[in-house]
C-alpha cells in the first residue's frame, strides 16, 4: 500500500501553501489589473446595479486590494492578513453576485471559480505562507508549512 501513497510527493507537502498563493496571487492580480485597465468607475457602475453601498469607494477598494495585494500574495508578504482579506471579498462576491447564478452559470460565470479561491485564500490563512514567502523570511511565517 505504500505504492499507492506517493512517498515522493509528501515530502513536497511544504511547498503547497506557496503554489496556492502564488497560482491565486496571480489569478487576483489578473483581475485587478482588468479592473484597472477598464477603469474602477466601470466595476463601481455594477457594484450600483448590487446597490453597493459608495460602490466607487468599494470599487477602487477592490481593484487595489486583488492588484496590489494579488503581488504581496505572489511574494508571501502580508500573507495571513491578505488571505483573511480575499477571504471577507470572496463571501462578498458569492453572496452578492452569484448566489443566484448557481455553481455552473448558464453562460458558464457560475460560482466554482469564486468557490476555488474562496478555499484557497481559507486554506493559506490557516497553512500560512509557506516555503519561498517573504514573510517566512522575515519570521511572519509558520516553520511547520
Amino acid at each position: 500500500m505504500k505504492v499507492l501513497a506517493l512517498r515522493p510527493l509528501g515530502s513536497l507537502a511544504g511547498f503547497a501553501p506557496t503554489v496556492l498563493r502564488v497560482i491565486i496571487g496571480i489569478i487576483f492580480t489578473a483581475h485587478g489589473w482588468g479592473k484597472l485597465q477598464d477603469g474602477p468607475s466601470a466595476f463601481a457602475g455594477f457594484l450600483t446595479t448590487l446597490n453597493v453601498p459608495a460602490p466607487e469607494i468599494v470599487a477602487w477598494l477592490v481593484t487595489l486590494l486583488e492588484l496590489v495585494g494579488g503581488i504581496l500574495l505572489i511574494l508571501g508578504i502580508l500573507t495571513r492578513i491578505l488571505a483573511l482579506l480575499f477571504t471577507l471579498l470572496m463571501i462578498g462576491s458569492n453572496l452578492l453576485v452569484k448566489v443566484d447564478v448557481g455553481l455552473i452559470g448558464e453562460q458558464g460565470a457560475g460560482a466554482e471559480l469564486d468557490l476555488a479561491l474562496l478555499a484557497g485564500v481559507l486554506a493559506i490563512a490557516l497553512l500560512g505562507p509557506g516555503k519561498l514567502a517573504v514573510d517566512d523570511k522575515i519570521g511572519l511565517g509558520d516553520r511547520a508549512a
